[in-house]
């Protein structure tokens, strides 16, 4: 029997209160979109996962990408917003990089829990929600992204990552 995991990506406070460094203002426009996801993949029993950025004070992708701090271990932008906040039954996977993968433990969860799907919610959709999804199709997995539940700072960016994402397997939703 398929099972299918709920993975919510980079929906911290950096990214969605207003003001916050590298805020998406949409982030706030798909918090409810998010909310119901959760809210049925806890009624059908599914893992829910939360990929979060995750950086040193001085982690070289602030330099190297331009990026100011932001996400930064410890501080009150690396939560995730209170709205969607982990249970503590749910799983909280840290990131470095755009990747959910490189050096973290997520295809080792996705392995334990049997899971062979994922359904994505979260930002950016033009590169960690891309980026992503992109690997768990690499790595053989039913990859689907809900579009009410994803959000960017640019609609071109947006439609642009949904064109890609459904070129290489991606189910938008």
């Amino acid at each position: 029997m398929a099972k299918e995991a709920l993975l919510i990506i980079d929906m911290l406070n950096d990214f969605t209160l207003p003001g916050a460094p590298l805020e998406v203002p949409d982030n706030r426009k798909i918090i409810s979109f998010i909310r119901r996801e959760i809210g049925r993949a806890r009624e059908e029993d599914k893992a829910v996962i939360y990929i979060c950025d995750d950086h040193d004070p001085d982690d070289r992708e602030f330099e190297r990408f331009g990026w100011p701090p932001h996400a930064v271990t410890g501080t009150k932008g690396a939560e995730v917003v209170r709205e969607i906040a982990p249970l503590p039954e749910d799983i909280v996977i840290k990131k470095k990089t755009y990747s959910g993968f490189y050096n973290t433990k997520l295809k080792e969860t996705l392995d334990r829990l049997g899971v062979d799907g994922v359904r994505f919610t979260g930002c950016l959709t033009h590169m960690c929600i891309l980026f992503i999804s992109y690997e768990t199709v690499l790595l053989g997995y039913k990859t689907s992204v809900v579009s009410d539940a994803v959000a960017d700072v640019s609609p071109e960016l947006h439609d642009a990552s949904f064109k890609i994402m459904r070129d290489v397997g991606v189910a938008i939703l």
